[in-house]
């Protein structure tokens, strides 16, 4: 499958790029972003070429990987569905919940595959872990720890405008999500909600399956205590999200894996774009509890 690349950050450098390239089923035809120069240094150093329209990339291409803040990748998604081209999203979806829904239509209306990697889904281990935990029923309550050290540490992610507006919520948030609800349920409402220190949130989710899930969700924790941790308990007793040192580019491999399997046999992934559009619903309706004080 010839794919292509919009985005010229560090995700797109240091994740996709070395993907698209690694991977067998591919031919990464070229790059675009929206700082040209950044496009032409990015495909120097992956052995492809840099495009200096979107449209001219869309049209060489069957497929897009997008690593470009959310309301940006919501935009161009659209262009790129209705140029037919099949979708390997980042997380979040998009900035808005309208702009998620017009992801979701125009995946539908032009019949292409769309997948957004959630990267812990993708993970091996995790990925296991969580299919094995949607198996099971009787989960009572879950606990979710998403801490990172973004805006504290040494991240090249640090200056990320649209992660200094959107803060832990719309960054870490999907991860966290990714894991609760395919085991949980779907949120029927978000609980209650309270800033904490920095872009600290604390949610509590009322999920369809009977359970309740508490998420901490931070960008700004001490280095020292950054990681993820997520603790099931129910009828089975307790388990926890198992710790991996597995990095993005193998997850993205199997992301890709997903996107030509669906592609191929036209079923959805359970990561598309409709999942993307859900848990941008329940991030909208937390950062409205947040902004209403409730």
């Amino acid at each position: 499958m010839r794919i292509g690349l919009l985005g010229t950050g560090p995700w797109a450098d240091m994740a996709h790029a070395p993907a698209l390239r690694r991977h067998d089923g591919l031919e990464f035809v070229g790059v675009w972003g929206r700082r040209p120069a950044a496009a032409e240094e990015l495909a120097d150093r992956h052995g492809t070429r840099a495009y200096d329209d979107v449209d001219a990339l869309l049209a060489d291409v069957e497929a897009v990987a997008v690593a470009l803040p959310p309301g940006v990748q919501a935009e161009l998604a659209v262009r790129a569905a209705r140029a037919g081209c099949h979708l390997l999203l980042d997380k979040p979806l998009a900035a808005t919940v309208p702009q998620g829904r017009a992801v979701v239509e125009a995946v539908r209306e032009a019949g292409v595959a769309s997948v957004v990697f959630l990267t812990t889904r993708f993970q091996s281990e995790t990925e296991a872990w969580i299919t094995e935990q949607s198996a099971s029923d009787g989960w009572f309550t879950a606990r979710a720890q998403w801490l990172g050290a973004v805006f504290t540490g040494d991240s090249p992610f640090a200056a990320s405008p649209w992660r200094r507006e959107k803060g832990a919520l719309w960054d870490v948030g999907p991860h966290a999500l990714s894991v609760l609800l395919p085991v949980l349920g779907d949120a029927r409402r978000v609980a209650a909600a309270a800033q904490g220190p920095g872009d600290t949130v604390h949610l509590v989710l009322d999920h369809a399956g009977g359970a309740s899930s508490a998420l901490t969700l931070s960008l700004t924790a001490p280095p020292a205590a950054a990681g993820a941790a997520v603790e099931l308990r129910g009828r089975t007793g307790v388990t926890l999200l198992p710790e991996t040192t597995e990095g993005p580019v193998p997850a993205l491999l199997r992301a890709v894996d997903a996107l030509l399997a669906a592609a191929r046999d036209g079923r959805p992934h359970p990561c598309d774009a409709a999942f993307g559009l859900r848990i941008t619903e329940v991030l909208a309706e937390a950062e409205a509890r947040l902004r209403d004080g409730r």
